[in-house]
Formats: C-alpha cells, structure tokens, sequence
C-alpha cells in the first residue's frame, strides 16, 4: 500500500468540512471519513474514490439526520420532553428566559 493521503470534502449543505484519508491498494483505491467511520469504500481511481466518499457521506449524514428525526418524534410522543417543556414553559412565564 501506498502513503495515506489526506483530502478535504465540503459538504455545502451542512457547512462542515470532512476529512478523507485515501491510499492507493494495489490496482485500486481506498477511503474513509474521519469523523464518519461507517464511511468507507473502495473504487478503481482517486477520483472516483473520491466521489464515492462524498457520495457515501451525504447518504450516511442522510440517514443519521432520518434515524435522529425519528428517535425525537418517538420521544415526543412517549413524553420524555413533557417535563422539559413544562419547565421551560415555567422559566417563560416568571420571566428567567432572555431573547436571543
């Protein structure tokens, strides 16, 4: 295997720069994501490599912010916010809550 090269991907939708470490393997390439680690993958050339990261890494942040999404309607609905809400609400009412 070849030196681990390290590579930048911006992600414009959520602002954040991510970290690519790519390395040629024999014939072909592979990758990951840093902050990702479920984000790895092979391809036959460095840029295609790379854009099977980004690729990947938009799916992966999809379906983190899906699995997320859906973990806080099911806590909403089973009422584990209930106090946290009633206690921000009481925080409103007694004025302790400044605008931002």
């Amino acid at each position: 295997m070849d030196k681990i090269q390290t590579v930048k991907i911006y992600d414009s939708e959520y602002e954040t720069t991510y970290t690519a470490h790519i390395q040629k393997n024999g014939d072909g390439w592979v990758g990951w994501i840093q902050e990702h680690p479920k984000v790895k993958c092979e391809d036959s050339t460095q840029e295609a490599l790379l854009e099977t990261l980004e690729d990947t890494l938009y799916e992966t942040l999809e379906a983190d912010w899906e699995a997320w999404d859906k973990q806080i309607e099911e806590d909403i609905k089973s009422g584990k916010f209930d106090r946290l809400r009633e206690d921000t609400l009481e925080d409103l009412r007694a004025g302790r809550c400044k605008d931002l």
